[in-house]
């Protein structure tokens, strides 16, 4: 069993900067692929960024490429998604889970609001 929890989160303007944090507990969290996900109000949860067990390999949705980066610390059992140039169209809320995602796995997730 793996339990995610996601943090930081919150309100900035247009044109700023977040850095999400997702900790993991439990079996190895070296051995998962990680994703971050996110959810707008009506609208169908999407990945937004992926990373593979080693971090050798990434992937970013169209509409986050050059402006989102995904990392990984498995030492520390932590993914990151550090967030740049935000656009209200990023407000939603975002969660980790392993890649492809584990219906057991998801965790509260991390607010984001991007206002214009």
């Amino acid at each position: 069993q793996v339990q995610l929890v996601e943090s930081g989160g919150g309100l900035v303007q247009a044109g700023g900067s977040l850095r999400l944090s997702c900790t993991a507990s439990g079996r190895t969290f070296s051995s998962y692929a990680m994703g971050w996900f996110r959810q707008a109000p009506g609208k169908e949860r999407e990945l937004v960024a992926a990373i593979s067990m080693k971090a050798a390999n990434t992937y970013y949705a169209d509409s986050v490429k050059g402006r989102f980066t995904i990392s990984r610390d498995n030492a520390k059992n932590t993914v990151y998604l550090q967030m740049n140039s935000l656009k209200p169209n990023d407000t939603a809320v975002y969660y980790c889970n392993c890649n492809p995602p584990v219906r057991q796995y998801w965790g509260q997730g991390t607010q984001v609001t991007v206002s214009a």
